[in-house]
């Protein structure tokens, strides 16, 4: 017989911190993206990881066509070697888009920190866009902790109006429901 007593503290102490973990409800919150298309959250959840991937991507795209068109001053993402640590800069702002931020994996945040950190070491104050509120606020504490300005939601928006003149949010909106997937 062997003897497992020594691993029954470990096993009972993840017992009880799996006991005690509470599941917040899925989040049925739409955005002004998933507006246009008529995406669900239920259609969402489906498939997390594309749905994340895609919209992030017409996020960044949006974003920079906007600069691009709205402001004297841009200038494309900032190759450093193989690393492109942000999206576009106006002015002395680098500027990151994401759709949301959700990981907590070390390696995600430590590309974060160096990021911001590489970004001000070439004299650039790093500014992270994302469109939804809903991030993982680990996330959000290691931006911050790596010299990134924070910006979510109706804050990314008010900083895109400030800096292009352009109401994104009104914008986007007006396509509500124009592309329906259904």
């Amino acid at each position: 017989m062997n003897d497992a007593s020594y691993i029954t503290p470990i096993l009972e102490r993840y017992y009880e911190a799996f006991k005690a973990k509470t599941y917040s409800a899925e989040n049925n919150d739409t955005d002004v993206l998933m507006d246009i298309f008529g995406i669900t959250p239920e259609q969402k959840r489906e498939n997390r990881q594309y749905w994340g991937r895609e919209l992030g991507m017409m996020w960044q795209l949006i974003v920079t066509e906007i600069c691009r068109n709205h402001t004297s001053s841009f200038r494309s993402a900032l190759k450093i070697g193989s690393d492109e640590p942000c999206d576009l800069i106006i002015d002395n702002y680098a500027i990151d888009t994401k759709y949301r931020i959700g990981s907590g994996d070390s390696g995600t945040l430590k590309k974060f920190k160096q990021y911001g950190k590489l970004l001000q070491n070439y004299g650039y104050n790093p500014v992270l866009l994302i469109l939804r509120d809903d991030n993982l606020s680990a996330a959000i504490t290691a931006c911050v902790n790596g010299g990134w300005i924070v910006l979510t939601g109706v804050q990314a928006f008010k900083y895109l109006y400030k800096n292009t003149g352009v109401d994104v949010y009104s914008l986007l909106k007006q396509f509500r429901g124009k592309y329906l997937l259904t």
